[in-house]
Parts: structure tokens; sequence; C-alpha cells
């Protein structure tokens, strides 16, 4: 049945990505009113199946993207003081090999092609330094360190490689745990004032009297509502078209292009805690990186991708591609076998008329369309490292609509939990420690990683394994579901496993199948208190 809403909200949000919470966050913060929906789960789609990295995007520079790759740069260290727990610096090893390639059709080659047609497409050493040199600089590092120059016949770096591969450049970059960043934006867009709806599908949307007239499903209740808003945002990620011409029906000559990026997650490939920046003779790069504490992250391809409604999957021949991709570089070759776990996602660019997957812009454009009436603000394409300058420039775009708005805030203003020194974690993992003597390093380093200081929260004042309920495998406890149940969305068995942590490499389906059966439970248990 249809629930009457008297209210109107002065934004009405489609999409529960990086994107959409980024949005939600600053304008709560800016004293707006704010409804958020999300059709399944906070950072289902996209937003956690990046590859896990806040960088400037070196090979951007090859496409002379010197404004995204800057803003890029200067956000990694804006970010990294704001969560400290759930980002964190890292150093990534170039190995340079006489093979290197450009795609051929970048700015960079083509220049390249006609000043010095001898280098058939070769990337020299002098312009990977080069390129590094304006990556170091571009940004007004502070935090990070430099880059240098590494022998891999000298270096621990160099173990794992084959012996063609003797020199090295390193540099910085930073990790991010990308599904845990959405759902903290949501937490605290939450805490200021916005309304954050999950498994709530958008049906329809209309423009009635300079309002937004927005109808949502309850997929859980099967409740309809109606929600009267000033404004509407689009962030529906890899659905921003379909909601377009489906949801709100709106003139756009903007369109998105759909791109999907694939990844392997293998067995440790390698001891020490640095990434490979690996770069292919055909002109693409892949990341090889160290992931939870036990495992190597390798990715990523560029396949388009037509249909945002087919789930994206690795295929074969991309888990083929990628293995053979590192196999030019590790000694040991890398195989299917090797593999534990895929996961895959679809990137929605703008589409610029780019010529490739590769080559389509990842910056993002914001696009007002108030000519029916009631404003809506479409979001197109952007990627995870600027996700807060999109909010502040959507906040520009809607300005106009929202008199005497407030001016930015969220820089160096921290994430739930991360409200301690960039360099903290090594303290606060001790210290929890010594407070809760049933824990081991795994556990505390876990619970530091995922909820920074309120994992004091999650464990609350349990002396013993036992005081936190049910243990349901790999240090995942009841009081730590109902934590995620009753702070951080989370419906579903694989919502923990997959987004809030990554335990699902570590449990069995049984226990999986478990840790739904209580959720379950719980959530009955919830109801009926509240009635």
């Amino acid at each position: 049945m249809e629930q009457p809403d008297t209210r109107i909200t002065d934004l009405f949000i489609i999409g529960g990505g990086i994107n959409g919470c980024g949005i939600a966050r600053d304008a709560a913060g800016r004293g707006l009113s704010v409804t958020l929906a999300e059709m399944n789960d906070l950072a289902s789609a996209t937003s956690s199946a990046s590859t896990k990295l806040f960088h400037g995007g070196l090979r951007y520079l090859e496409y002379f993207e010197f404004r995204l790759v800057r803003e890029a740069l200067i956000e990694r260290e804006t970010l990294l003081r704001a969560m400290p727990h759930i980002s964190w610096p890292m150093r990534f090893v170039l190995p340079y090999h006489d093979d290197m390639r450009f795609d051929s059709h970048t700015p960079t080659s083509r220049l390249l092609s006609t000043v010095m047609p001898w280098m058939h497409g070769r990337r020299p050493a002098w312009l990977i330094r080069l390129g590094l040199f304006l990556y170091d600089h571009l940004g007004g590092r502070k935090i990070l360190p430099g880059t240098k120059s590494l022998d891999l016949r000298k270096e621990p770096e160099g173990a794992p490689l084959q012996n063609k591969f003797e020199t090295a450049y390193e540099y910085s970059d930073c990790w991010i745990e990308d599904s845990r960043l959405v759902i903290l934006n949501a937490r605290d867009a939450e805490a200021r004032g916005a309304e954050i709806l999950v498994r709530t599908e958008v049906q329809s949307a209309e423009r009635v009297d300079d309002l937004w007239h927005v109808t949502i499903l309850d997929k859980n209740s099967g409740d309809t509502r109606l929600v009267r808003a000033r404004m509407l945002i689009n962030a529906g990620g890899p659905w921003v078209g379909d909601i377009i011409q489906s949801k709100i029906r709106v003139n756009s000559r903007e369109g998105v292009r759909l791109v999907r990026g694939s990844h392997i997650v293998t067995h440790k490939l390698f001891d020490h805690d640095k990434c490979y920046f690996f770069q292919g003779e055909d002109g693409r790069i892949i990341f090889a990186i160290p992931y939870e504490q036990d495992f190597t992250l390798i990715g990523t391809t560029d396949q388009d991708h037509e249909n945002p409604s087919e789930p994206p999957v690795c295929t074969e021949a991309e888990q083929d591609y990628l293995c053979a991709f590192a196999t030019k570089y590790f000694e040991r070759p890398v195989t299917r076998e090797d593999i534990v776990w895929t996961y895959s996602g679809v990137r929605p660019l703008y589409d610029d008329g780019a010529h490739s997957a590769t080559a389509a812009t990842r910056d993002y454009t914001l696009k007002v369309d108030s000519a029916g009436g009631a404003p809506v603000l479409n979001v197109f394409g952007g990627k995870i490292t600027t996700y807060r300058r999109l909010a502040e420039s959507a906040l520009e775009k809607i300005a106009e609509h929202f008199p005497n708005l407030p001016g930015p805030w969220t820089a160096g203003v921290s994430l739930p939990g991360g409200d301690f020194p960039v360099d903290g974690v090594a303290q606060l993992t001790n210290d929890l420690l010594t407070d809760y003597g049933f824990l081991d390093q795994f556990w505390a380093n876990r619970l530091i990683r995922a909820y920074g200081t309120e994992a004091r929260s999650v464990l609350g004042n349990a002396r013993t394994a036992g005081d936190l309920g049910e243990d349901f495998g790999a240090t995942l406890t009841a009081r730590e579901l109902e934590w995620l149940m009753d702070k951080e969305y989370a419906r579903t068995a694989d919502d923990v496993v997959w987004r809030r942590n990554k335990l699902g490499l570590r449990l069995g389906q049984e226990q999986i199948a478990r840790i739904q059966a209580w959720m379950d439970e719980h959530h009955i248990k919830a109801v009926a208190a509240a009635q």
C-alpha cells in the first residue's frame, strides 16, 4: 500500500554508490534535507568493484588529462587524513623493459610517432621518468614519499620477478577500502540528517507544480511511498542512462559508456607489502596488489559492457588475459588454478566518443536540466579518488536553486572512526590488543582497519571472546553482525562478507548460510521489538 508523505525534501538522490552517498553527505552537512534511495545494498555495484586505489591515474597523463590527475593527486592526501583506517599509503613498483608500448591512439603516442617515428610506439625510460616527475609535483605532495629508482637485481622487490627485469621505478599512491568508503559516507550523511533507504527502488518520478513526485518501493515490505522533492539527483551509476529514459523521462544529449573492469584474486604471490604496476606490449596496464594479508589482487581489464542490467562477471577470457599478463612479469607462472575469487564491475564513464574503452575519459560530467520545471542533476562518469570533489562540484551546480547555501566543508573532516593521525593505526591496534586480551593480531588489525576508533564500540565491554556471542568463523561474531545491521545498513550475509568486509575469502558456504540465518532471526526480533 502507498504511504502518504507530507514532507518536502530538498534533494532526492537516486543511487547509493560513492557519488550518491558523497553528495548526500556534503548536502546534509550544508543544511539541506536529503533522501537517498538505493535499490539494492549500498555500494552493491561499481563502488565495491574497483581496484581499491586512491590514485592520480599515472596513465591518464598520456591522454593529457592534467586537470583530472592534479585534482586526484591533491585528493589522495586530503582523503588520507579523513579516513586513515580504511585508506593508507602504498608504494608502487613499475619494472622497466624495452618492450613497453603505448596505446597507439593516445595523444602522447601520436606526438612521439610524429617527432620520433623510429620509436615505433615504445615507452622510453626518459618519458616514464618525466611522467613520474609530473606525478610527484602536480598535486603538492606533503605526506607521501616521492619517486625513486630500484635495482631489482639487489632489492627484494625483484625476487618474484623474471631476471630480465633489472630496473624499476617506485612511486606513491594509496589503498582504499572502496565499499566501506561508501558506507561511512552514508553513515555520516545520516548523522547530519539525511534519510538513507536501502533496497528501495524508484518506480517513477515526475514533475508536478515545480516539485518532483517520486514513487518508491520498499523491496522488503512491498510498501510504496510518494516523496516530494525540490530537486532530483540521478547518481545511478551504470543505470544513469536508463533512469533518464525510463524513470524521470527527460531529454538528454549526454550519454554514458559502460566499461567492465574485471579482477582476479589469487593466493599470495609475493611477501612484501608493495604493489606492482605492470605495463603490457598492448599498451594496457595492470596492478598486482597485496590483498587481505594472504592474497594478491590482479586487475583490471577494460571491456565495453552493453547492458547495465546484465550482471558483470570476470569471463574466462579475462581471467586468462590477466594470468597471461602477470606471467610475463612473475618468475612463477600465474594460472587459473591460483585464482580463489573473481569480481567485476561496470564503470559508467562519460561517453566522449573515444575509440576504445581504455581511452574513454575517467573525468566526471554534471548536467542540470531544469527546462521542464523542477531541476534534475545527472551525474556521468567519475572515479572513486575524486568523489569528494565531484560532490562539491554537484553542490556548486545546484547552488542557484538553494539560495544562501553554505560553502564547501568536507575537506579535512574525518569519516566515522577516522578521527586519529594518518600514522596512528599501529598504536590503535596495539592498544586494542592490550585492552581486549582475547584478540589476536589478525583480529585486532581487521577491526581497526574496518572501524578505526569505533572498534571499541563494536567490542563494547567484552572481556572474553564468548562475550561477543556466536562465533561464525574468521573472527566474525554476533556482536559485530548486530553492529553491521543496526549501524551500517547490512541486510544479507553477502552485504557483510563481500562489502562490509572480505571475510567471504575465508568462510565456507555453510558458515555464510549460518550468518544469513542469524541475520534473519535478528531482523524478526528487531521488528517485533519496534511494534
